[in-house]
C-alpha cells in the first residue's frame, strides 16, 4: 500500500531499539547519506540549517568508551566496576553513532536560539524514522556525555555547539517492545478565545 496511509501506519510502527539490541549491518554510506538526506528535512526557521552531523563509527566508538570510563573513574575514584564498564561500553553496540550536534551561532538575533535547539532535535527524530523506513533498528540517547564540556571538547564540538543527541543504529537483534503510548483524546484541548 502506498500514499498517506502507509506513511501513517510507517510512523504509527516507529519504536526505538536498545542500542544493546543493535548489531552489524550498519548502513553504509550510502544508506546513511539516504537517511541524513530525510533527516535534514526539518522546520527551520530562518534556514540557519542549526545542526550538523558527526559519525562515530568502528575503533572510534571503543575510543570514545575508553575516554568515557576514564572520565567516570577520574570524577569519581570510588565510582563501581558497573558504572565503569557501561560508559566504556556505551558506544560499542550499535556499528554506527550519529552525533546531532545543534550549532548556536551566539551573534544570530533573529531566530531565538530555542528554535535552533528544536530543529535540531527534530533532526534527531528525522533520522531515527529513515533508519526505520530504511530496515535498520536507532535509538535516540543523551545521557550526561551529552552535556559535558569535556566530551564536548573530546568531539571536536566548536563553543557554541551542544549535542542534541547521539543515534545509535544497527541491525535489530530483537523485535522492539511496544510500550503503551498516551491516548491523544487526552492530550487534546481547545482554546475557545476566552481565558479561563
Amino acid at each position: 500500500m502506498n500514499g498517506p496511509a502507509s506513511a501513517l501506519e510507517t510512523l504509527d510502527a516507529r519504536r526505538s531499539v536498545p542500542a544493546r539490541q543493535l548489531g552489524e549491518p550498519g548502513p553504509d554510506d550510502a544508506a546513511l547519506l539516504r537517511m541524513l538526506q530525510s533527516a535534514v528535512r526539518v522546520p527551520d526557521h530562518g534556514r540557519r540549517v542549526p545542526f550538523r552531523f558527526l559519525r562515530i563509527a568502528g575503533d572510534a566508538r571503543h575510543a570514545l568508551g575508553e575516554a568515557l570510563a576514564a572520565m567516570t573513574l577520574e570524577r569519581d575514584p570510588t565510582a563501581s566496576e558497573g558504572a565503569i564498564e557501561k560508559d566504556r561500553a556505551r558506544f560499542s553496540h550499535a556499528p554506527l553513532v550519529v552525533a546531532v550536534v545543534a550549532v548556536l551561532d551566539p551573534d544570530d538575533h533573529k531566530i531565538p536560539e530555542i528554535e535552533r535547539q528544536y530543529s535540531a532535535g527534530a533532526a534527531c527524530f528525522a533520522l531515527l524514522q529513515a533508519a526505520q523506513a530504511m530496515g535498520f533498528g536507532a535509538n535516540w540517547l543523551t545521557g550526561w556525555p551529552a552535556h559535558d564540556p569535556q566530551v564536548r571538547t573530546l568531539l571536536g564540538l566548536g563553543e557554541h555547539e551542544r549535542v542534541a543527541g547521539f543515534v545509535h543504529i544497527g541491525t535489530p537483534k530483537m523485535d522492539a517492545p511496544e510500550r503503551q503510548r498516551p491516548d491523544p483524546h487526552d492530550l487534546l484541548g481547545d482554546w475557545t478565545g476566552r481565558r479561563a
